[in-house]
């Protein structure tokens, strides 16, 4: 063999805990959370769950984390941003302010941009391009006063992650 040239080995097949492993970090680093805090939400899941419907629980708690109903609604580009200005403190829950980006929306809240945040380069820039935005089935949102209203939680449809949520399931399960 040549001084400097390596023989290229064929990639084993990535084994079952591989799978899951990828999957679990895959969601972990998209909702921008911690293992533990991750790993909390699906214990809760399993709890909670009756019938089998823990991947929905679970996606579903993922979803009305106060930072992500920020991202989803169109406020910031990315979760990460919608996490630091949730910790800014530019948000009111049903009029009261919040600084906790895992904050747990419930039906019925209205979460809205607060007053002396508006006249800031950073929110005005955002309220311009929110014009066009369209914001998911179980929220409305109001571009004008900036606000948005949980309807109702969402479904494991209208979240459509681009994950197999059922292999997350099997890596806690072991």
């Amino acid at each position: 063999m040549q001084k400097g040239v390596m023989r290229k080995r064929r990639p084993s097949p990535q084994s079952e805990y591989g799978k899951q492993l990828a999957e679990k970090q895959d969601l972990k680093g998209q909702y921008n959370l911690r293992e533990k805090q991750f790993k909390g939400y699906v214990k809760a899941a399993l709890e909670k769950s009756a019938h089998g419907d823990s991947p929905e629980l679970f996606l579903q708690k993922l979803e009305r984390r106060l930072d992500n109903v920020v991202y989803r609604a169109g406020f910031a580009p990315t979760r990460k941003q919608s996490r630091q200005m949730v910790t800014h403190g530019h948000f009111k829950v049903n009029g009261k302010k919040v600084d906790i980006p895992s904050y747990e929306v419930k039906k019925g809240d209205v979460i809205t941009v607060r007053t002396a945040s508006l006249q800031r380069t950073l929110f005005k820039n955002t309220l311009l391009g929110m014009k066009k935005y369209e914001a998911p089935a179980w929220m409305t949102l109001d571009k004008e006063k900036p606000e948005v209203t949980i309807l109702q939680f969402p479904s494991f449809e209208q979240v459509a992650p681009s994950v197999e949520v059922s292999l997350i399931f099997e890596f806690y399960s072991r």
